[in-house]
């Protein structure tokens, strides 16, 4: 008998071992959704199943069985500093999303295994997290998805949504203590080599309330390495909240004698948000008289002129700005501003 077929069978076998396999489109797309907070970046890598008019809820997902929060590989989330999820802290970096489903409260569970497919492997013994949550009616969505909700500084909801189903899991930072942590790396870098450097750490540091002690040591050594309005300001504002008013009465004059235009009219505009018209139009008043030829100088002042009332005053300076000023697109602005005092 000859082996010439068996050969060819063999051929055959290796031949297939090597082809390639084919990209086609998934029938549970993969996704992927990401969220800033502060300085925290949160993404959620994903991949989509459809309802397709099948019952989602005690039945394609059963009640009383991990689920892999989403369709093939683990739903993965990961987080670029320490957070607070359902309360729990966890440490930075890439966990599987896993949850408990039930007809009431859910199981919400963080894997520090992040690699698996879906929840076959799941073992409640790599949890890093786990908590329960209230799922809660939303609006119909025929394919899974994950959002960010009621996003601030301070956090973020990541909310599961399938059906007619919102699953929300609470996601904290403390951000006061990432950025302060951040800008200690930043300054081991070339911003150490400037004084705008120490001084702008310094300066987030004392406006936030948070890491005084080390903010003063910053604001001294950009005041070692030259005298800004920055860096005077900054340590007044931190000798004030150490309660050393005096102290920070005469750094807040020198800061003012080396004031550029720009610094002092940002200032005043500072104070003017922070409803302090009076020492606002003090700051305007004085960029005018030592800036006298600027158009910017003449519109900020009439801008807090208007504030406080003082329609007349605010025309006065708007007319003398456009006088001044050359862009088109800025005579337009005080022209419209012009017309509202006449209203």
């Amino acid at each position: 008998m000859s082996s010439f077929p068996f050969v060819l069978l063999l051929a055959g076998t290796a031949l297939a071992a090597q082809v390639p396999s084919l990209t086609l489109p998934q029938a549970s797309p993969r996704a992927k959704v990401a969220q800033t907070v502060g300085l925290t970046e949160i993404s959620v890598a994903y991949a989509r199943p459809a309802v397709h008019g099948r019952k989602v809820w005690g039945g394609l997902v059963p009640f009383g069985q991990v689920w892999r929060a989403g369709a093939n590989e683990n739903t993965v989330v990961t987080f670029s500093t320490p957070v607070k999820a359902g309360g729990v802290a966890l440490p930075a970096g890439s966990y599987g999303l896993h949850m408990l489903p039930t007809a009431s409260a859910w199981t919400v569970m963080f894997s520090t295994q992040s690699q698996a497919w879906g929840s076959y492997s799941y073992d409640p013994r790599e949890d890093a997290a786990r908590f329960t949550v209230t799922p809660v009616a939303a609006e119909d969505l025929d394919r899974l998805a994950y959002t960010f909700d009621e996003v601030s500084d301070a956090g973020a909801t990541l909310s599961l949504r399938w059906e007619k189903l919102r699953v929300p899991i609470r996601i904290e930072v403390d951000t006061n203590q990432v950025v302060a942590a951040s800008l200690r790396e930043q300054l081991r870098g070339l911003p150490r080599f400037f004084p705008e450097g120490w001084a702008g750490a310094a300066s987030w540091c004392a406006a936030h309330d948070v890491n005084l002690e080390e903010a003063l040591g910053w604001a001294d050594r950009s005041l070692q390495m030259k005298e800004t309005f920055l860096g005077l300001r900054t340590k007044a504002l931190i000798l004030e909240k150490r309660g050393d008013a005096a102290a920070a009465g005469t750094l807040r004059a020198r800061a003012l004698a080396l004031a550029t235009e720009a610094e002092v009219n940002n200032l005043g505009y500072a104070l003017l948000g922070q409803g302090k018209v009076t020492e606002a139009l003090e700051l305007f008043s004085r960029n005018v008289k030592d800036h006298p030829d600027s158009w910017n100088a003449y519109d900020s002042l009439a801008e807090a002129l208007a504030a406080k009332g003082d329609r007349a005053g605010a025309a006065l300076n708007y007319g003398k700005a456009l006088e001044r000023v050359k862009a088109e697109d800025q005579r337009a602005r005080i022209r419209g501003e012009l017309a509202k005092l006449k209203d």
